[in-house]
């Protein structure tokens, strides 16, 4: 916290308790003997006068208007009960009270009164002065009067100046915290997007298939019957209609028209089989990786998208974090699931700064194939990724060939 900040709290904390502590019983100290040296008036009253302004000041942070109010009705009644000693001595306004009144209305300024309403205030200080100098001219001193408008006019400016100030900072914290959620949040739709279209790839290749085989059976298979004709027909039919109603929902999640898509989009998805080259890329980024594979064959091409671009966010978080650090990669069939592994060590170089935002499309990834993932620091100071996917049955080698595009 800065030290404005702990100015401008309920009340100063730390040291600046401290400093309003003491400034509290400077002014209290300063105001008896003010007064008792250059004003006529009895010890009492100078001790009670001390007090009130002291409590004035004390108030400018828990209670900023009822401290506006005892630091000017203590300024009156000081007016009222003192005769200067000297034609020197400033009257109505004490020294004391010129700077009393300033730091109440400064600090009060500050955290809790608006421009307006600190006007006005300041405009009531110059009313009482130049009500009690008509009252009692004999006393009054005019230079002194404005003296006290032009230094209580200073303390009113500045005040202004710290409150727009500390304003303008919570506002730009605030609007950090909105563009900061707003990346987040672009970036989460961006990522769900890329994993839509990927999907609508992989979709589409098997529908596609299921048209044209459908398409062609009355030709590779003799003697069909003809309703056994009008099926294979309909079933055709149906699965143009699902690509093209397809199509028609996930439009808006191109970023370029179906008619003209951007280059790559219509290659082959990747799947594990292009792990290798994956690996071979990293390293030649200069990274120490190491790879340990046993992937079944035949697997779903959903499932091996997945684990393509969790390996690959994997890889590209350990190289972007962990600068040098060493990269272990494992993949291998537990049971009914499909588990990876990626594990880096501590980093030898500064990291390069991220938003953490693959993290969040690493997890939309792995639940839309009902995987689990875990991810955090290892206690060397390094990181790991573990997810599981579910792969069911491994489909049998030779339907491979409607499986992968």
């Amino acid at each position: 916290m800065t030290g404005e900040q702990q100015v401008l709290g309920p009340w100063p904390r730390g040291r600046w308790a401290w400093v309003a502590g003491l400034g509290v019983a400077a002014l209290v100290v300063l105001t008896v003997m003010d007064l008792g040296q250059h004003y006529d008036v009895p010890l009492g009253a100078v001790l009670a006068l001390g007090l009130g302004r002291g409590l004035g000041l004390a108030l400018a942070w828990p209670r900023p208007r009822a401290a506006l109010v005892v630091s000017l009705l203590v300024t009156a009644i000081t007016a009222a009960v003192t005769t200067p000693v000297s034609a020197d001595e400033p009257w109505p306004w004490a020294v004391t009270a010129v700077f009393g009144l300033s730091f109440v209305l400064g600090i009060t300024g500050a955290r809790a009164i608006g421009r307006r309403e600190l006007v006005g205030w300041w405009a009531a200080c110059q009313v009482v002065g130049v009500v009690a100098a008509l009252l009692s001219p004999d006393r009054a001193r005019w230079p002194g009067l404005l003296t006290a408008a032009v230094l209580t006019a200073i303390a009113v400016v500045v005040a202004d100046l710290l409150r727009s100030r500390a304003e303008t900072s919570r506002r730009l914290v605030e609007q950090e915290g909105i563009s900061k959620a707003e990346r987040a949040e672009r970036a989460r739709l961006q990522e769900r997007a890329r994993i839509a279209r990927e999907l609508h790839d992989v979709v589409a290749h098997h529908l596609s298939v299921v048209v044209v085989r459908a398409d062609s059976a009355p030709h590779r298979l003799t003697d069909l019957r003809d309703d056994v004709q009008q099926e294979f027909a309909a079933i055709a039919d149906d699965a143009r209609s699902s690509l093209t109603e397809m199509r028609r929902v996930l439009r808006l999640l191109r970023d370029q028209p179906l008619e003209q898509p951007p280059i790559g989009e219509l290659g082959p998805q990747p799947g594990l089989d292009q792990l290798d080259e994956l690996v071979a890329g990293t390293r030649r980024a200069g990274a120490d990786v190491q790879l340990e594979s046993a992937i079944p064959d035949g697997l779903d091409p959903a499932v091996e998208l997945t684990a393509y671009r969790v390996i690959q966010e994997a890889l590209s978080n350990a190289v972007r974090h962990a600068p040098g650090a060493a990269i272990r990669v494992k993949v291998r069939r537990s049971g009914d699931d499909l588990a990876i592994r990626v594990w880096n060590s501590p980093g030898t170089a500064q990291p390069t700064p991220g938003s953490g935002h693959g993290l969040v499309g690493m997890r939309e990834r792995v639940a839309l194939v009902d995987g689990v993932v875990s991810t955090g620091a290892t206690p060397e100071g390094g990181y790991l990724v573990e997810v599981a996917l579910p792969v069911g049955e491994v489909v049998a080698s030779g339907d491979q060939g409607a499986g992968r595009r």
